[in-house]
């Protein structure tokens, strides 16, 4: 077998496993489909994803489902104010040893699993909210100077409530930009919401089954990272970073009008691994254009900071985004040949 036809069907088999893992979420979630895959595509990069949106819409179900369909660990945590970091990563508690003595043995916390549900994250204090730091960027927990490694692959799910501001903390910006996705969970539509009824009001107790376990996943994630990046489209990806610099070289009108502050590199790393698995589920094993500009949003939208001007307008961070997007050429004459030192 040549090694293009090899890599065609590892892009077949990706595909034909994605899809089972989605059809499985489907039975229980109804609608969402782009919510869906853009949960999946954290998975399968290996980052993690905020979902907002209103109370009731599916937000918690969709990551016990997504549990469900894999076979890893799960934990969930409620955030309220009062849970102190200790209840997340866990604290040295003093035992007694089989010989009597009293020793210090550390007992570990919840965010030791492989699935974690953050529920309602915005609701703890900015000190709870540091514990998820490092989880969240190395995979590691440091705990009286000894480092703990979490088991991979490592997947945090967490959700807020962008309505009842009341007793919430807003996420620090260092933990924002360690979200890969940001996506915001919508209302159903009426013949969703009247499937949703049918199923939720009559009876029925639909199981998905677990189709993947965490060596596939991990198999998947190695093969999202081979994919080809072509340097125009890898160049496109930068200057849409670049874009949202305020009086920076790249800054177009409306990124000095209406923002305060543009996107850290993770940006641009977000942009490169999400359109990969897009390009793999339309088949290819190379990335365009398109493919960019559909994870543009969910990539950029939590990573940006608008003035004041753009709060008094009403302006919204998409729309802020989206006008960059339209208004920015995909390929430019001079493209830089990237160096590695």
């Amino acid at each position: 077998m040549s090694e293009e036809s090899s890599v065609q069907q590892q892009v077949e088999e990706f595909k034909q496993r994605y899809n089972k893992v989605f059809s499985e979420v489907q039975k229980v979630i109804v609608g969402h489909d782009d919510i869906v895959h853009g949960v999946l595509t954290c998975l399968f990069v290996g980052g993690h994803c905020l979902l907002e949106g209103a109370p009731g819409l599916g937000k918690t179900l969709l990551v016990r489902t997504l549990s469900q369909v894999l076979d890893l660990d799960f934990n969930r945590i409620q955030f309220t104010p009062d849970l102190m970091p200790a209840d997340i990563v866990g604290t040295n508690l003093i035992v007694e040893s089989d010989d009597g003595k009293r020793v210090f043995e550390f007992q570990k916390g919840p965010i030791f699993t492989q699935i974690c549900l953050a529920d309602e994250i915005n609701r703890a204090t900015p000190k709870t909210q540091s514990a998820m730091l490092e989880t969240m960027q190395e995979g590691t927990v440091t705990v009286a100077g000894h480092c703990y490694v979490l088991d991979q692959p490592f997947f945090v799910l967490a959700t807020q409530n962008p309505i009842e501001q009341e007793g919430t903390y807003p996420l620090p910006e260092a933990q924002m930009d360690r979200f890969l996705f940001k996506l915001n969970v919508g209302y159903s539509k009426r013949a969703q919401l009247s499937t949703i009824l049918s199923r939720t009001t009559r009876g029925e107790n639909v199981q998905p089954e677990k189709v993947m376990d965490g060596p596939e996943i991990q198999k998947w994630q190695r093969l999202v990272r081979k994919v080809v990046l072509a340097d125009n489209v890898q160049d496109y990806i930068v200057r849409l970073v670049l874009a949202t610099h305020p009086e920076e070289e790249f800054a177009l009108p409306v990124t000095n009008q209406y923002l305060q502050w543009g996107s850290s590199p993770r940006g641009a790393q977000t942009m490169a691994l999400a359109s990969k698995v897009r390009a793999l589920l339309d088949g290819r094993y190379n990335v365009s254009f398109q493919d960019v500009r559909r994870v543009y949003l969910p990539a950029m939208r939590h990573r940006v900071i608008l003035n004041f001007e753009a709060q008094a307008e009403a302006k919204t961070t998409d729309q802020v985004l989206l006008e960059i997007l339209e208004k920015l050429p995909e390929t430019v004459s001079d493209i830089p040949v990237a160096s590695v030192s």
